[in-house]
């Protein structure tokens, strides 16, 4: 029997050459012939686009099939698959993703910030045109997780995902306990490394990029709409080498972790820097390591960990996308049916309950310190151990204080009280206990 050769050849797509687009053109030149042995299809790039032709890149680029505006490839090329890896939320990206459903072609994308945000609508889109949204590599780098819960843990009740979500985050908390080193320092190491962006890298930073990671994961793991909720959301970047000094000394480390769970039939969401033990699995994920952990039934406990930085992990994921695809998998985006999965009504942050670390730097004068111990107790905050490091040469003092269970909202109607006292020189830092 023979094979019609037309229907062995799938056209592809790349927007956004920057440094997942540009590896992931790279790959997929350099393993087109392993990619036809795995699947029985040949590829063929036929259109690229980015802001700017002429800019020197790692790699060259085909300057004939590069358009300056992407939205008119569909009209010029026929496209099978679409790979989306410009990153916006909204503008060219979200635009390009939805010409690219409606005219039935496949994408796949690693744009954790527009999936997070238009994922539901998307998914409908896809659903509708009978075509592929595939986004495996926005969360986590080159670790599974998503093609885990979708199929390998597709029949498990999961009633938690959580984990370390962002490889720059993790990699300059761990470089500042191995170096002493300042978080400026760290960081600036991070972007020469590649690990962190050079120009603005806000949102790895201040816990954004974690926490769309972390919406998608729910949305898969408990078969809901992407939640739009507000919710508790912090990064490192108040986190200091005195700190994890301090973390050091009690058998603790400070990892930025997302955390999504069903509360009594409520979805709870946050991103924000925990201490874990030493002695925890999680406390041993370090540098840009991504680890995710899902507990279910009856599966238990599920460990995925590994490399969630850089657009070698990326481009792994991007091409798993392809390969399904290419093995003529039409999947629901989410797993099930878009008018199966169901709103959630969101847990009240103000009930989220940790023990907590709290950093004072106060005036080394009597009094100071039953004074802090007092408005705890006002707040129905207990002291569970306190440590106090006196500066006499600069007539300071500080008093790290691990308390018992709290909630959020009583934490933070204590705290907001030393903003106004005068022997407290700073606001004070407060790191939740994890588990």
């Amino acid at each position: 029997m023979l094979m019609n050769k037309s229907n062995n050849i799938r056209n592809i797509a790349i927007i956004g050459l920057g440094q997942i687009g540009l590896y992931l053109y790279n790959e997929l030149k350099l393993k087109k012939k392993e990619i036809e042995i795995k699947t029985g299809k040949k590829i063929n790039i036929v259109a690229i686009s980015a802001k700017n032709k002429t800019k020197k890149r790692r790699f060259k680029i085909d300057k004939k099939i590069f358009y300056s505006n992407p939205l008119n490839i569909f009209s010029e090329k026929k496209v099978d698959i679409l790979f989306e890896c410009i990153g916006q939320s909204d503008g060219v990206s979200k635009k390009i993703v939805e010409k690219a459903l409606k005219n039935k072609v496949n994408v796949i994308t690693p744009n954790k910030a527009l999936i997070a945000k238009h994922g539901d609508t998307l998914a409908k889109l896809a659903e509708k045109n009978n075509v592929n949204l595939e986004f495996e590599a926005s969360v986590a780098g080159g670790i599974p997780i998503l093609r885990t819960i979708k199929e390998g843990l597709a029949t498990n009740k999961i009633k938690k995902v959580y984990g370390i979500l962002n490889g720059t985050t993790n990699y300059i908390l761990t470089e500042m306990e191995n170096t002493s080193e300042t978080f400026d320092r760290v960081l600036q190491k991070a972007q020469k490394l590649g690990y962190a962006e050079p120009g603005n890298p806000k949102l790895d930073l201040n816990g954004f990029d974690a926490f769309a990671k972390i919406r998608i994961l729910s949305a898969l793991s408990f078969n809901t709409k992407i939640s739009k909720a507000n919710c508790l959301m912090e990064g490192i970047e108040n986190i200091k080498l005195e700190d994890i000094k301090i973390a050091n000394q009690l058998g603790l480390r400070v990892k930025l972790l997302g955390i999504s769970e069903i509360i009594n039939g409520q979805l709870f969401e946050t991103v924000h820097p925990c201490l874990v033990s030493k002695n925890t699995y999680i406390g041993n994920v370090n540098g840009v390591m991504n680890a995710v952990i899902t507990e279910g039934k009856p599966v238990g406990e599920s460990v995925l960990q590994g490399e969630g930085a850089g657009p070698g992990p990326t481009s792994s994921s991007l091409l798993s996308d392809l390969l399904s695809i290419l093995r003529g998998n039409i999947k629901y985006p989410f797993g099930i049916s878009s008018s199966k999965r169901r709103s959630i009504k969101a847990f009240n942050n103000d009930d989220y309950t940790n023990s907590l670390y709290l950093r004072f730097e106060v005036k080394d004068k009597q009094g100071v310190l039953s004074l802090i111990t007092n408005r705890l107790a006002k707040y129905k905050i207990s002291v569970k151990r306190i440590i106090q490091t006196p500066d006499k040469k600069n007539k300071k003092a500080t008093i790290v204080i691990i308390t018992h269970r709290t909630t959020e909202i009583n934490a933070r109607n204590c705290l907001t009280i030393f903003k106004k006292n005068k022997n407290v020189l700073k606001f004070p830092t407060l790191i939740r206990l994890y588990n």
